[in-house]
């Protein structure tokens, strides 16, 4: 990132400038410059107040390394080992998806969703880092939580951030509902949606495909857990699911189709509707 003959960026300011003229959103350039510094990532006014200071090595060589990563489309948050979600510091890596703030919208709806429920059964299926399974535990303390994946790897991951952030949630490895116990108040999800093939995966080529691709239309997975749920849910249990920008009316679909009724949809931030469920009853 320095041309041949010249001094490297010594100051904040001259390295982000640095970053931006290598193509890093400035943003991005911030909260991996605060890395590097050994700072909290909310620490951005300090950049601002401290942007003419020296800062000696090593801080240039590591955080060049760092951009020249992010160029190449590596999410900022394996760069840095963490991510906020839902209020949660949590630490993830490449053998996870990076929590998305979209889907703080599905821990929202599955925390209404048990309003009025006193020591609720939760199931959260295909937990990755442990996001929803966390957010869903801290916030219902009273709660059974149990987080499945099929994935060892990234129920190492999952459950290092259970331990770190003191939250008691169960794991259990197993595909899909096979790890899922009975009478359950809700079952949540944000499984593989996306469709074999799409434009969309090149941009996501850091994160694991096993938790991106579902079949040819992205729904295979979202078919067997809206066939197999019920036979988990309570009465009156729900089955919440977070899906693709253009496949909620055929999750709502599936979803009536296999009996469940009060079937809608949740928007996202961009309000696009994004999650999609319905509660399960077998006198209608």
């Amino acid at each position: 990132m320095t041309p041949a003959g010249s001094q490297p960026p010594s100051t904040a300011a001259q390295m982000l400038a640095a970053a931006a003229a290598l193509g890093v959103a400035r943003l991005d350039a911030q909260l991996l410059l605060l890395h590097v510094l050994g700072r909290p990532s909310g620490d951005r006014a300090w950049l601002l107040a401290h942007d003419t200071d020296i800062l000696v090595d090593p801080v240039w060589p590591a955080f060049a390394s760092l951009c020249a990563r992010r160029v190449t489309g590596e999410p900022v948050a394996y760069l840095t080992g963490e991510k906020e979600f839902h209020g949660l510091g949590l630490q993830v890596d490449a053998r996870v998806l990076v929590p998305r703030p979209d889907t703080e919208t599905l821990v929202d709806w599955a925390l209404q969703s048990l309003d009025g429920r006193t020591s609720p059964k939760v199931v959260d299926l295909g937990t990755g880092s442990g996001a929803i399974a966390l957010a869903i535990q801290r916030a219902r303390p009273d709660a059974e939580v149990t987080a499945v994946d099929r994935s060892p790897d990234a129920l190492a991951v999952a459950r290092a951030n259970a331990r770190r952030l003191g939250l008691a949630v169960r794991f259990a490895e197993a595909d899909w509902l096979e790890g899922a116990g009975l009478e359950l108040d809700l079952v949540v999800s944000n499984p593989p949606y996306v469709a074999a093939g799409d434009p969309h995966l090149v941009a996501l080529r850091h994160e694991p495909s096993s938790a991106l691709v579902s079949g040819a239309d992205g729904l295979d997975d979202i078919r067997r857990i809206v066939e197999a749920a019920p036979a988990h849910l309570r009465e009156g249990g729900w089955l919440l699911l977070e899906h693709g920008y253009d496949q909620a009316a055929s999750v709502r679909a599936l979803l009536s189709r296999r009996g469940f009724i009060e079937v809608q949809s949740r928007d996202d931030l961009a309000g696009i509707a994004r999650c999609s469920g319905g509660i399960w009853r077998t006198v209608k």
